[in-house]
């Protein structure tokens, strides 16, 4: 048998095999519904036979989809970190560069990761998906300096959280429009506008209000909006 007949995969590390494996896997999932994406259809996306995705993982589309979506997490998890400087708008600005970059970039995995109503999906990869969101609110409220939060202002950071994700994913199936400074900029301005709200109804919210625009600075996202609101409202 000459050199070129050789199978690719054997001139890949295992990381390697694996990384292209979940790639393919998660173009796919990102694409169509789970339960229609077969271990076959795996293998023909990565160029691969149906025993080498087997070897990788041996648990099949499941394995495959549960790795999938805990790479995705992983990733999007990072992107919540931002250093703890400057006016806490500004900061939810930044992680939501970062964040909306990730969707950007891997629309496939991000779909994957937040579709729902995958017969594939178990306890587990709902378990990831909800790790994502909560380590998200904690950044939030770090940043906000809350330590311990009220029940209002707990359920306002989860629900603007999943605001984020539906925001998200309408933004990829509207052919990624508005432009993403102008989407980060309504979102920031939307968490504002709640952190205010909420803040008339409960002590914690509003400790963490009064403080969060006690720090704000005249080019912050947090002082242009209110400065814009105010505006709006003098007659």
């Amino acid at each position: 048998m000459s050199s070129s007949a050789v199978p690719a995969y054997r001139r890949m590390s295992v990381e390697q095999r694996r990384e292209q494996l979940l790639a393919a896997a998660l173009d796919l999932f990102g694409h169509r519904r789970p339960e229609d994406v077969s271990v076959e259809d795996v293998a023909a996306a990565a160029g691969v036979s149906r025993p080498l995705v087997y070897r990788y993982f041996p648990g099949g589309k499941q394995q495959l989809y549960e790795a999938a979506v805990l790479g995705a997490a992983d990733e999007l998890i990072g992107r919540f970190g931002v250093p703890a400087e400057g006016p806490p708008t500004q900061r939810l600005a930044d992680a939501l560069d970062r964040y909306l970059a990730y969707v950007d970039e891997h629309d496939a995995a991000y779909g994957a990761l937040l579709r729902g109503g995958s017969v594939v999906g178990t306890s587990r990869t709902d378990a990831i998906v909800d790790g994502v969101r909560r380590r998200a609110a904690e950044q939030v409220l770090l940043h906000l300096g809350v330590t311990e939060p009220g029940i209002r202002l707990s359920m306002m950071v989860r629900s603007w959280i999943a605001s984020v994700e539906a925001v998200s994913l309408l933004w990829l199936d509207n052919d990624k429009q508005p432009p993403l400074p102008e989407l980060r900029g309504w979102l920031v301005d939307h968490f504002t506008a709640l952190l205010v709200a909420t803040a008339v109804t409960e002590p914690e919210a509003a400790e963490a209000a009064a403080l969060a625009l006690s720090q704000e600075t005249p080019t912050s996202p947090g002082h242009q909006l209110l400065t814009r609101v105010t505006t709006l409202f003098t007659p």
